[in-house]
């Protein structure tokens, strides 16, 4: 209920790592957050201190990650924090990790393409079928003759 929620904005470190396990897909990768700020006796941008979280995702949300993520690009992931702290050989290690609710391209830095995923088809086929939204109506014969002779227009999606 008490859950810790950010939005963190970074770049993919590591290529995301994809499994199926018995409760369903998962994917992870490190996600490379540094702060940049202003240096006013440089006067120029320099970059912070570089946090690193391991980001898991989760069922369908695993498989869009694995297909659409790679090294390097900008990305901004929403999700729940959890900090870790472990004794390893000795020594006291701190994680932090964020299981995503939402992961996505940043596109301050570039241009991304969508493209819904596919659900396997378990919904009855329809009785009736849909109408061609695409197929021009024939109310009168001079509709019909020039919509015939004038090429379609090409749709151009940037």
């Amino acid at each position: 209920m008490n859950e810790t929620m950010v939005c963190a904005v970074g770049r993919v470190a590591t290529q995301p790592v994809y499994r199926e396990m018995a409760s369903g897909p998962s994917a992870r990768f490190r996600l490379a957050v540094t702060a940049r700020y202003w240096d006013r006796e440089k006067n120029m941008w320099t970059d912070g201190h570089t946090n690193f979280f391991t980001v898991w995702a989760n069922r369908q949300l695993a498989t869009n990650t694995a297909a659409s993520l790679t090294v390097g690009e900008p990305v901004i992931v929403q999700g729940r924090l959890k900090v870790r702290t472990d004794v390893r050989e000795g020594q006291s290690w701190t994680s932090a990790d964020i299981d995503a609710v939402a992961i996505g391209h940043d596109l301050a830095w570039g241009t991304s393409a969508f493209r819904r995923g596919g659900k396997p088809d378990t919904a009855p086929a329809p009785t009736q079928s849909e109408p061609n939204w695409e197929t021009p109506q024939e109310d009168s014969p001079d509709q019909a003759g020039a919509s015939a002779q004038q090429p379609p227009e090409a749709a151009v999606l940037t």
